[in-house]
C-alpha cells in the first residue's frame, strides 16, 4: 500500500554532513543527548537486536524509549511500543500477537522475553545500511475499544510520507524546536513527536508530563498537545501567554472544542493547527501554517493523500460542507494491514483500495474537513433523522456554564434512539440546556436527557470513551 520513501526514514540522523550544531537533539525531562550521542547509543541497541523479527519496547516517557525506537529503526527491526500502564492481559496479548523476540527496557516479572536494558551511556560506531522502505518500521496496537488490540503494521515509507506531508503543511524544519509531553506509545507522541523530530532534524523537548508550567518553560517554536492539555494550559493564563513566542500550536487526537480554540487565540495570539488521523492511516488531514484555521474543522488532505465521503451504500456524497458521510482515505500513508489478520484487513478496505476509517465527516467545496465522530457511537438515528453527536456537543459547549460535554444515542421505543448528554460544568438545570441547544440547532437535535457528572471517562490521549457511557447508561436502565 505504501510508496517508496524519498529519503532515509531517519534523514537528519543519517546525514553525515550535518554534524552536531551545538543543540541537544533530544531532551526528556532534564536528560539530554546530542545528535552524535543519540546515534551512538541507539546503534549500541541496534547491535544487540539486529536480526530479530520484532522488538517490544517498554514505552515509558523517558530518553531510553527514544533511544530504543531509534535503535530499532537503525537496525531495521520492527518496533512494538508497549504502553507502560498496560495490564498483564493487554501486555501479554501484545507480546504474543506481535511475536516479539526481545524486550527493550527494564526487566518485568510478567515478561518472559529476553530483556535488553537500554543504556543512554552506551556507544557503538557500527554502521547499518538503510532498510528497504517497504519493510515494517513499527507495529502500533490500537486501543482495543471493540475487542483485543489489533497490531497496525506501518512501513518505513508510510511513516516517511506522513511526516513529509505534515512538514510541508506546517513548514516544519530543523530550525524548529518541538515541545510536547505526550505518551511515547501512540502515533501522536511517538511517530509525530519523536520520529518526526528525528526526520526533520528539529530538537525534541519532551516534558515527561504535559503540564502548563513545563510547556511554558520549554521555549519551543512548535508545540503538540491534545485538547485536555490545551484546556489545562488555558486555565493557567500566564503559562498560555508564555507560548505567544511559538510559531505553531498543534492540537489533535480528539476534537478541539470551539470555545477552547477561541480561548487559545485570546491568550496566545495563535489560532491552533488542527489535524486528523488514526493509527491505520497516520495523519492524513490538517490545517496549514500558511492557510485558514477554522474552529471545528481539521483542514484538507496532506500531500500524497486523498479523501472521500460515501453513504451507507458506498455511493459518493457531495462535498458541500453540510452532508454527513462515511470518511474513506487512500494514499501513501496507509498501513500494510492488521498483523496476522487478513480477514480484518480486507474488511477495512474497499474493493478499489480505500480505507474505511469508521468516522463520519463533512467536507466543504474547498476540501476542508469537519469530523463528526465515530459512526458506531456518534451517528445517532432519532425520529427518522441522522444526527451527528459532535454537532450537539459543540452547541452545548457554547453555553457559558458547560466545560465538557459528551453526547450518545441510547435505545428508545418511540424515537429509535434518543439523545443523551453527559455534561461537566456549573449548569444543573435539566431544562435549560436542551432549550439552549434547540435555539442553536434544529429542535430534533436537542438532548432528551441530561446527566451531570464530575468527569468524563477518557483514554491516555484525551478521547472520551463513549462506550463506557453507553454501557453505564444501559446498566442503569
Amino acid at each position: 500500500m505504501s510508496a517508496l520513501a524519498p529519503l532515509p526514514l531517519l534523514t537528519a540522523l543519517q546525514d553525515t554532513g550535518r554534524g552536531d550544531d551545538g543543540r541537544d537533539a533530544v531532551r526528556v525531562g532534564n536528560r539530554t543527548l546530542t545528535r552524535t550521542e543519540l546515534i551512538d547509543a541507539a546503534t549500541a541497541v541496534a547491535d544487540r537486536i539486529a536480526g530479530a523479527s520484532s522488538a517490544a519496547i517498554d514505552a515509558t516517557a523517558s530518553i531510553e524509549t527514544v533511544i530504543a525506537v531509534t535503535g530499532c529503526l537503525i537496525a531495521g527491526v520492527p518496533a512494538v511500543p508497549v504502553p507502560p500502564d498496560s495490564g498483564p492481559a493487554e501486555r501479554g496479548h501484545i507480546l504474543k500477537d506481535s511475536a516479539a523476540q526481545i524486550w527493550l527496557g527494564s526487566a518485568r516479572e510478567d515478561v518472559a522475553l529476553p530483556t535488553v536494558p537500554v543504556d543512554a551511556q552506551a556507544r557503538s560506531s557500527a554502521t547499518y545500511h538503510e532498510p528497504d522502505p517497504a519493510t515494517t518500521a513499527m507495529i502500533m496496537y490500537t486501543s482495543g475499544t471493540t475487542g483485543a488490540p489489533k497490531g497496525v503494521v506501518l512501513s518505513r515509507s508510510a511513516i516517511a510520507a506522513g511526516l513529509d506531508g505534515l512538514a510541508e503543511a506546517w513548514q516544519w524544519t530543523s530550525k524548529d524546536t518541538l515541545v510536547h509531553g505526550l505518551p511515547l506509545f501512540h502515533v501522536h507522541g511517538l511517530i509525530l513527536g519523536a520520529v518526526g523530530a528525528l526526520r526533520q532534524g528539529s530538537p525534541l523537548v519532551h516534558t515527561v508530563r504535559p503540564t502548563p508550567d513545563a510547556y511554558a518553560a520549554a521555549s519551543g517554536s512548535l508545540y503538540f498537545g491534545v485538547p485536555t492539555v490545551w484546556s489545562r494550559i488555558c486555565a493557567n493564563p500566564a503559562a498560555a501567554r508564555a507560548l505567544a513566542s511559538a510559531r505553531l500550536l498543534v492540537s489533535g487526537s480528539a476534537p478541539l472544542p470551539v470555545p477552547l480554540f477561541e480561548r487559545i487565540v485570546e491568550l496566545t495570539g495563535h489560532a491552533p493547527i488542527e489535524r486528523y488521523g488514526m493509527s491505520e492511516t497516520l495523519i492524513t488531514v490538517s490545517t496549514r501554517s500558511d492557510g485558514e484555521r477554522r474552529p471545528g474543522w481539521v483542514g484538507g488532505a496532506i500531500a500524497g493523500v486523498r479523501t472521500r465521503l460515501v453513504d451507507q451504500a458506498g455511493e459518493p456524497i457531495p462535498h458541500d460542507g453540510e452532508t454527513v458521510g462515511r470518511l474513506e482515505v487512500t494514499g501513501d500513508t496507509l498501513f500494510d494491514g492488521y498483523l496476522g489478520n487478513p480477514a480484518k484487513t480486507a474488511e477495512s478496505m474497499t474493493e478499489d483500495g480505500w480505507f474505511k476509517t469508521g468516522d463520519i465527516a463533512v467536507i466543504d467545496e474547498h476540501g476542508f474537513h469537519r469530523i463528526v465522530g465515530r459512526e458506531s457511537v456518534d451517528m445517532i438515528k432519532s425520529g427518522g433523522y441522522r444526527i451527528g453527536a459532535g454537532e450537539v456537543e459543540q452547541a452545548l459547549l457554547n453555553h457559558p456554564d458547560v466545560r465538557e460535554a459528551a453526547v450518545i444515542g441510547v435505545p428508545d421505543d418511540d424515537l429509535g434512539q434518543r439523545i443523551v448528554a453527559y455534561v461537566v460544568g456549573d449548569c444543573h438545570d435539566n431544562g435549560a440546556l436542551p432549550d439552549f441547544v434547540a435555539n442553536t440547532l434544529s429542535i430534533h437535535k436537542r438532548p432528551r436527557e441530561i446527566r451531570f457528572v464530575d468527569t468524563l471517562p477518557r483514554n491516555a490521549m484525551g478521547k472520551v470513551q463513549k462506550k463506557i457511557l453507553i454501557d453505564e447508561h444501559s446498566a442503569q436502565r
